[in-house]
């Protein structure tokens, strides 16, 4: 969430401040801190260009005794002879649930969300229905932590476009007992509306969220076979695991850092860690099954292990080439195999308009074939490792990706790994390792799997050529160029 910028006229400014046109000029002649009117404000600028910043002015104003009745609520001096708050109750709001106060300035609203504009929101549907509650200022979660507790946005009903951070103490100061927080993920309005002063936090189940409900979904189809069914299960479990964590973590994290603060429900613990895969071979057979399956189910659960953990799946990184007759590419292409799509097809697709779906019968990679504009491109996932057919490579060429020619006549893309990418010419100071690790590795053993972990270890001769490699057009490097400049040592530059 952020504070977000309202900007005003000089009309408005005149308005905000009861002053005349002559009244704000002396105002910026008195004051050295005065805001001065933006210059560039985009969108914003008026037909003298110039606008203020709302809540800069709004704030500014709080903090001078000329104006401070007219600014922002919770900036203001508090009163010497503060009297204590009161809990005046739970309320919905358009964004959330929310607790009221009766305090000295007035009825604060504090709303426990933290989407953006929700302070300004409720205030302004406030002031739209004549604020038939009386509140003078409503809150919202910043989401982080500010200095005396869980940071607040606030917005004022008389200017419910203006927002300003506010301080949980202040707030706290002002209701004159300790305010009740949730973590994010026990934030709802059935716990919230149970909670009262001196009530013990409740005891409550962390809701399952999307992911784990797709998953569990999926889990339970019967056309999954028994290795895919337990592997959705336990990334499921893994995702309410950590959701439960999360709630346990923000729990110590806000509790320790902040005053005045009361926590109002805590995660059931009583069944967790739930049960989790003992080995990631479990995890990736089933993940490769729910890959090839075609149904709807499988789809919206191959998104979620691509989101979780991709290295679970038999394929690389994500590629996306142009195809032009006459290139490694296009020789490629012409071995592929037409097939029905599969829940890898739709990952790779992504939404986008597809021509034709393939899979490379040599490595199981399934591809797309694409159109933008009038050129046709492939959309496919890079292999983690070529067949091994004692085959050895006589070239590569540097064509949108690294292409790998071998002795027994294919064309490969080269295999990558899937939070990689590979590339080459000048990297203004980085340096194309990883295409030199992958190249490395398959001058000495085509099949090899790709390990990309410390791809900076890679021959500094072998990087320094692709570095110089220009990126236009396809370039082709025969296997005696790899080998000898793999064995040559360049001068170490001062980027090193």
């Amino acid at each position: 969430m952020s504070i977000t910028t309202t900007y005003l006229s000089k009309t408005e400014v005149q308005s905000l401040l009861d002053v005349t046109a002559f009244g704000l000029w002396r105002i910026a002649k008195k004051y050295d801190d005065f805001p001065t009117p933006e210059k560039n404000p985009g969108p914003f600028a008026t037909k003298d260009g110039e606008v203020w910043d709302g809540t800069k002015l709004y704030r500014w104003m709080a903090k001078t005794p000329e104006f401070e009745h007219r600014g922002a609520a919770l900036l203001r001096p508090l009163p010497a002879d503060l009297s204590s708050g009161k809990w005046a109750g739970y309320q919905d709001t358009p964004k959330g649930p929310a607790l009221d106060w009766h305090t000295a300035l007035g009825t604060i609203r504090l709303v426990h969300t933290s989407k953006d504009q929700a302070a300004s929101a409720v205030a302004a549907d406030l002031a739209h229905r004549g604020n038939p509650d009386g509140v003078t200022t409503v809150c919202a979660l910043y989401g982080d932590i500010s200095f005396s507790g869980p940071a607040l946005v606030a917005t004022d009903t008389a200017h419910p476009t203006i927002e300003y951070e506010a301080q949980w103490g202040v707030v706290a100061q002002l209701a004159g007992q300790d305010l009740p927080w949730w973590p994010g993920l026990l934030r709802s309005a059935e716990l919230i509306r149970q909670w009262q002063p001196g009530a013990p936090a409740l005891v409550a189940e962390v809701p399952a969220g999307t992911g784990e409900q797709i998953l569990r979904r999926a889990a339970a189809n019967s056309v999954f076979d028994a290795a895919a069914q337990a592997a959705l299960t336990y990334m499921a479990n893994d995702i309410r695991n950590d959701r439960v964590r999360n709630a346990e973590h923000d729990i110590e994290l806000f509790g320790r850092h902040s005053t005045h603060l009361v926590i109002g429900a805590r995660p059931d613990t009583s069944t967790h860690p739930l049960p989790a895969a003992d080995d990631r071979q479990t995890l990736a057979a089933g993940s490769k099954v729910i890959a090839a399956s075609s149904h709807p189910d499988a789809v919206a659960a191959l998104e979620l292990v691509l989101a979780h953990d991709p290295r679970l799946l038999p394929f690389g990184a994500l590629t996306k080439i142009a195809l032009h007759p006459g290139t490694a590419a296009e020789k490629w292409a012409r071995r592929l195999t037409l097939c029905d799509p599969t829940a890898a097809h739709a990952a790779l697709a992504d939404g986008r308009p597809v021509d034709a779906f393939f899979i490379d019968p040599l490595t199981d990679m399934p591809v797309l074939r694409t159109t933008t504009g009038d050129a046709p491109g492939l959309r496919f996932y890079a292999p983690l490792a070529l067949p091994d057919t004692g085959a050895e490579l006589t070239s590569v060429v540097l064509d949108g990706t690294v292409w790998v020619k071998t002795s027994d006549g294919q064309v490969h893309p080269a295999p990558c790994t899937p939070h990689e990418h590979l590339w080459w010419g000048d990297g203004w100071g980085d340096k194309p390792s990883e295409a030199a690790t992958v190249i490395n590795t398959l001058l000495d053993d085509l099949g090899a799997t790709i390990d990309l972990r410390e791809h900076w270890t890679a021959p500094r001769g072998l990087t320094a050529l692709l570095e110089k490699q220009a990126k236009p057009g396809p370039t082709e490097i025969a296997r005696h160029t790899l080998l000898h400049a793999r064995m040559t040592t360049p001068p170490r530059s001062y980027e090193d």
